[in-house]
């Protein structure tokens, strides 16, 4: 019996862990934003997606033409949380050992001989600010994706771990395709989050130039270590879900498979190839990030729904037709959020599916 109690009170104990962790993170979420307020005017939405994303553990691409502050918003994030950020500006000419460094011959001043030693890049950092990705080849492009993958380099044959937490924070110019390497599907799908970065509101930007053309300089708070992140995000992963929203996520990510099943007919007449396992996973762990930035311990659908176009534009392929009609994917993903209910039932998995019309 005291066995019994003694799981009880262990199990009390780390559920109150659990939500005085969460409290922190929302009440740091707050923090955050108003720090960022300091350099950052308006992008509510993408500062949110942003640390949804990075508490998910995962990477995001930043699509919005020039001047928009992208590179801003990334550097200040860094500061803020008290992480190491190192930006790479891809070029055409740029080599993977630019990215992941170098081995160079030094001499060793106790023995006299020389010997091998590594210099590490610029991976080699917390949050990488990969400035027009797509600017580069695919060979660099290829070795910018091991370390989004596995979190490690590989140099002369030698597996190099990367620093924790590691975010790949990529930007990309919407208008200017000459030049461009255009990154692969298997690349695209490794980012959690394609954002747009759209332009300020008239109010927003008579403050962004009153800000930037006077000797303004903002004073930032730094909020969390690197140690902290990797614990607030262990307990995003703990956040638990109902079946019920599993299944909402899992339709949404179905219904663009046209190949499988039978795709509404709106899926069927404007997409080409429709988004795999991950983009479930990750509107999972987007939806519980989401939660916990609110103070929430639970997942409801419209967690999920509103982390749906971040995590689907990118892995949605449209086709001729959608292109000859001005469809995106973005519309296809509002669609879809129209016709499939958010009911926080347990009998969602057993509705049919909708049918869309175009």
């Amino acid at each position: 019996m005291s066995d019994m109690a003694n799981t009880v009170q262990s199990i009390e104990a780390n559920a109150e862990r659990d939500l005085a962790a969460v409290k922190k993170l929302n009440d740091t979420f707050q923090a955050i934003k108003l720090e960022l307020s300091k350099v950052i005017v308006g992008q509510t939405n993408v500062i949110e997606e942003l640390l949804i994303a990075i508490f998910s553990r995962g990477h995001c691409m930043l699509e919005g033409v020039p001047g928009l502050a992208k590179t801003l918003l990334i550097s200040t994030l860094a500061d803020t949380l008290s992480l190491k950020f190192n930006r790479i500006q891809f070029t055409p000419d740029l080599m993977p050992s630019d990215i992941t460094g170098t081995e160079i011959i030094q001499e060793n001043k106790t023995t006299g001989g020389r010997e091998f030693k590594f210099m590490p890049g610029p991976l080699f950092a917390n949050v990488i600010l990969a400035d027009e990705i797509n600017r580069t080849p695919p060979k660099t492009q290829a070795a910018l994706l091991e370390a989004m993958q596995e979190h490690q380099v590989t140099t002369a044959g030698v597996r190099r771990k990367l620093a924790e937490p590691f975010f790949v924070l990529a930007t990309q110019n919407p208008i200017e395709q000459e030049g461009t390497y255009p990154l692969p599907e298997a690349q695209l799908d490794r980012f959690m989050f394609k954002i747009f970065v759209d332009y300020p509101s008239e109010e927003e930007e008579f403050e962004i130039i009153k800000k930037t053309t006077a000797s303004y300089k903002p004073q930032l708070t730094r909020s969390l270590s690197a140690e902290e992140i990797i614990d607030l995000q262990e307990i995003v992963r703990r956040v638990p879900v109902a079946d019920h929203v599993i299944r909402y996520a899992m339709k949404l990510v179905r219904m663009t498979r046209v190949t499988k099943g039978e795709p509404p007919a709106f899926v069927k007449t404007n997409v080409s190839w429709g988004a795999g396992p991950r983009a479930s996973q990750y509107l999972i762990l987007g939806g519980k990030a989401r939660a916990v930035l609110q103070g929430r311990y639970y997942v409801s659908t419209e967690d999920i729904a509103a982390v749906a176009l971040p995590c689907l534009r990118h892995r949605i392929i449209t086709n001729f037709n959608a292109e000859a009609e001005g469809i995106n994917s973005d519309k296809i993903i509002q669609e879809m959020l129209k016709f499939i209910p958010q009911k926080d039932s347990e009998n969602l998995a057993d509705q049919r599916m909708p049918k869309l019309t175009a």
